[in-house]
């Protein structure tokens, strides 16, 4: 009984190590390459997986928000894909570089040229985007997303602080806080700098990882090893325990 009693709590606790390491229900999201910091501009990757085991994603509809719109917004082109740019009017114009903009874009669509976005795959369609609002912590972008099926699911449901995910959320991009000069033009800048600080320590770096490589392996590899072979001394230890129990009870 015993036996059967701890064999029942092992498969218990194999069902909930699996359930917590399942990803969450994937859906269209939207996330900054580097920073999206307020008063600046972003390149922007909106993410789009196919959930669908027997259709394809030919079709991508990006809705942009009219509380706060851009007045710059390029997409980079996709290969396979037809993008679609869509402007609207103003109610109140935009000030831009100086020059007051009455129009701005309000939908981005993609088109797949051919099979599109198959089962098990997802694809990223990037946009750069800009000048971002100073007056808020996010932007919502709903998106619309078609398989070759005709079916289409419409990611609108914006999330509310505090309250379960929305079986389809729209896309949030949240938005950090701008930089000391006031102004963000992602991270490229940054990279670069730290790019050229590491080519100076390269040489030494290198030289000191080669002198440690080996030490580090063989240490990582005799600590694995001491593990594995408690695990398998304790598993060893409690099957004796088990069957000596049944020997007695016998």
């Amino acid at each position: 009984m015993k036996a059967s009693r701890i064999a029942a709590a092992a498969a218990v606790a194999g069902v909930a190590v699996l359930a917590v390491s399942t990803p969450s229900f994937a859906h269209v999201s939207v996330q900054p390459e580097g920073t999206a910091a307020k008063g600046g501009y972003a390149v922007v990757d909106f993410k789009v997986p196919n959930e669908r085991d027997n259709a394809s994603t030919t079709k991508l509809e990006i809705t942009f928000p009219t509380d706060h719109p851009l007045a710059s917004v390029m997409p980079q082109p996709v290969d396979g894909w037809d993008v679609k740019v869509t402007k609207s009017k103003l109610d109140k114009p935009l000030e831009m570089h100086g020059k007051k903009i009455d129009e701005a874009v309000s939908k981005v669509t993609w088109t797949a040229k051919g099979d599109g976005i198959e089962p098990g795959f997802f694809q990223k369609f990037p946009v750069s985007v800009g000048t971002l609002p100073e007056d808020a912590d996010e932007l919502v972008f709903k998106a619309l997303q078609t398989y070759s099926n005709k079916e289409v699911v419409r990611w609108i449901e914006v999330p509310q602080e505090g309250q379960e995910e929305p079986e389809h959320p729209a896309p949030v991009l949240a938005l950090s806080e701008a930089t000391e000069d006031g102004h963000s033009h992602g991270a490229a800048a940054d990279k670069d700098a730290e790019d050229t600080a590491g080519a100076e320590n390269a040489s030494a770096e290198t030289s000191a990882s080669a002198d440690e490589g080996d030490s580090g392996g063989t240490d990582t590899t005799a600590r694995v090893l001491g593990v594995v072979g408690i695990v398998v001394g304790a598993a060893g230890v409690a099957y004796g325990v088990l069957a000596g129990r049944r020997r007695t009870t016998a």
